[in-house]
C-alpha cells in the first residue's frame, strides 16, 4: 500500500470513530432544568391539582424602599368567583339562619326492633347571606355566600336604579335613580318582607315604602345597619343649604344634626355614632375632614389643607384612612395625631377595614397612568386593573393575595364598594367596569 493511500485510510477511520461518538452522546436523554414549584402553569386553574402553584408576583406602583418582592398568599383554586348574573346597584351581607345539611343514618338492618326517638327540631346555622339589587330592574336577588344559587327574592319593578343600600340584616333597602327628566334624583326607602325558615321563595315579593326628598347627595348606612343618614340641598336657588338627616330604619323617624351653607359633602358612617364628612375631592382642591356625633354635636376637624383628599374612618373610631391626589395611602392617628405612609397606592374607597382595625384589603391599581386623581378615575376617564392586596396597619407589612386577570375565570377588576362579612371569611366588592358583584373566599 502507498503511503498516500495509507493516509486516506487513516484519515477515514477517524471521521468513523467521530461520528460514532456523536451519535451514542446525542442519544442521551435530555435533563429536565430544575423547576423548584415555582413555575406558573397557565392551563391549570390558579393553586389546582392539589399542589402549591402561586400566581405570578407583580410588584404594583408602592412606595416601600427597597427591591425586596412582597409576600404572596396561596388563594386555592374556585376562591375567587363571580356571584350576580347581572350588573347590580349595590349589595349587603348579613348572617341568616337556614337548614342544616344533616348526612341521612344508615337503615336499620332487616329483622331488628325499631327504637322509639323522640322527634327533634331540625337542625339549623347562621351562614352568611347577600342581598343585591339589579341596576336594570331594581328587582332584589339574594344567594348565600357559600353556595352560590342566585334566586329572585322581590318583584317590584324600578327601572335604572343608579345606586342601593340595605340596612336593618337586609330587610330595608334604599334605591336612588333619575326621575324622567333625568335632573332630578329621586330616592325610594323600603321594608322588605320578612323570610320564613325552610319557606321557598317565590320571588314576587313586594317591597313597599316612601320617598325621601329629591335630589338626596349622598348616603351612608350606620355599623349595625339601624339608622341611615344622608345629605340633600334644600332652600331656594340663592340660597341653598347641605341638610344632614338621620333616618331610624326601624320606625322611620328622621332628625337632622346638621346644616351647612357649603353644599359640597361626603359622608361615612364606619364608626358607633360618629359621622365623617369630608369635602368632595379634587386634585387641585385642599380637602378637609370633619366628625360629628349622631346627635349632632361636637362637631370637629381631622383632617385639611391635602389636595384630592378622600377618606375612610376605622370601626373603632381611632383611625382615618386617606389618599391624596397622588393617590399615596395612608392612615391617621385621631389620638396621637401623627400620619404612618402605607406601602401601597390606591384610593380608601377601594378599601375596607378588619373589624378590629388592625387590618384592611385593598384593590390597587397594578399601574397609574397619567391623570388628575382622583377626578380621572371618577369621570371613568381612567379604569384601574387591579390586584387584591391585604395590609397589616400595625406593621405596615402588604401581603399580595392574587390578580384577578391570571386565574382561571378570572378578569380584569377596578374593585369599589369592598365589603367584609361578620367573620372576615369572605371578601366582597364590585367591578366598577361592568357593576357584577365578586367574592373571594378567604377561608
Amino acid at each position: 500500500m502507498s503511503t498516500r493511500n495509507f493516509i486516506l485510510l487513516i484519515i477515514v477511520l477517524a471521521l468513523i470513530a467521530i461520528a460514532v461518538f456523536v451519535f451514542l452522546y446525542l442519544r442521551k436523554e435530555p435533563t429536565p432544568p430544575a423547576d423548584g414549584g415555582t413555575g406558573t402553569n397557565f392551563t391549570i386553574p390558579f393553586g389546582g391539582g392539589g399542589g402549591t402553584t402561586k400566581p405570578p408576583v407583580t410588584t404594583p406602583p408602592v412606595d416601600v424602599p427597597g427591591d425586596e418582592t412582597p409576600p404572596v398568599a396561596e388563594i386555592p383554586a374556585g376562591k375567587l368567583v363571580k356571584v350576580s348574573s347581572m350588573p347590580i346597584a349595590g349589595f349587603t351581607v348579613f348572617s341568616k339562619e337556614r337548614m342544616k345539611e344533616v348526612t341521612t343514618a344508615p337503615a336499620v338492618e332487616q329483622g331488628l326492633p325499631l327504637l322509639k326517638t323522640k322527634q327533634k327540631s331540625p337542625l339549623t346555622e347562621f351562614m352568611p347571606a347577600l342581598r343585591y339589587v339589579a341596576k336594570a330592574t331594581g328587582n332584589i336577588y339574594q344567594t348565600f355566600a357559600d353556595k352560590i344559587m342566585e334566586r329572585k327574592f322581590s318583584g317590584t319593578i324600578i327601572p335604572k336604579v343608579h345606586e342601593a343600600y340595605f340596612g336593618n340584616r337586609g330587610e330595608s333597602v334604599v334605591m336612588r335613580y333619575l326621575k324622567i327628566d333625568e335632573r332630578t334624583i329621586e330616592t325610594f326607602a323600603g321594608a322588605l318582607p320578612k323570610e320564613l325558615l325552610g319557606a321557598e321563595i317565590t320571588g314576587n315579593n313586594e317591597v313597599k315604602g316612601y320617598f325621601l326628598p329629591n335630589n338626596v347627595k349622598d348616603i351612608s348606612v350606620s355599623p349595625d345597619g339601624k339608622n341611615m343618614f344622608y345629605l340633600f340641598i334644600a332652600g331656594s336657588d340663592s340660597e341653598d343649604n347641605m341638610i344632614g338627616t338621620i333616618l331610624n330604619l326601624l320606625n322611620n323617624k328622621k332628625v337632622q344634626i346638621f346644616d351647612s351653607p357649603f353644599t359640597e359633602w361626603l359622608s361615612g358612617w364606619e364608626s358607633g355614632n360618629t359621622i365623617t364628612l369630608s369635602t368632595k375631592p379634587s386634585s387641585g382642591v385642599s380637602g378637609y375632614m370633619y366628625t360629628i356625633d349622631s346627635t349632632g354635636k361636637n362637631l370637629s376637624r381631622i383632617l385639611g389643607n391635602i389636595n384630592g383628599l378622600t377618606v375612610s374612618g376605622s370601626p373603632n373610631g381611632k383611625l382615618t384612612l386617606y389618599g391624596d391626589n397622588n393617590l399615596s395611602l395612608n392612615v391617621y392617628h385621631t389620638d396621637t395625631r401623627n400620619s404612618d405612609v402605607l406601602g401601597i397606592k390606591t384610593l380608601p374607597e377601594k378599601c375596607v377595614w378588619g373589624k378590629a382595625s388592625d387590618i384592611i384589603y385593598c384593590a390597587v391599581p397594578k399601574l397609574i397612568g397619567f391623570g388628575q386623581y382622583p377626578d380621572s378615575w371618577y369621570q371613568g376617564e381612567v379604569s384601574f386593573n387591579d390586584q387584591l392586596w391585604k395590609v397589616d396597619i400595625k406593621t405596615g407589612n402588604s401581603v399580595l393575595l392574587l390578580d384577578p386577570a391570571v386565574i382561571v375565570g378570572g378578569e380584569e377588576i377596578d374593585g369599589i364598594k369592598l365589603v367584609l362579612d361578620e367573620g372576615e371569611s369572605y371578601l366582597l366588592f364590585v367591578n366598577k367596569k361592568d357593576s357584577f358583584l365578586w367574592k373571594l373566599d378567604l377561608k
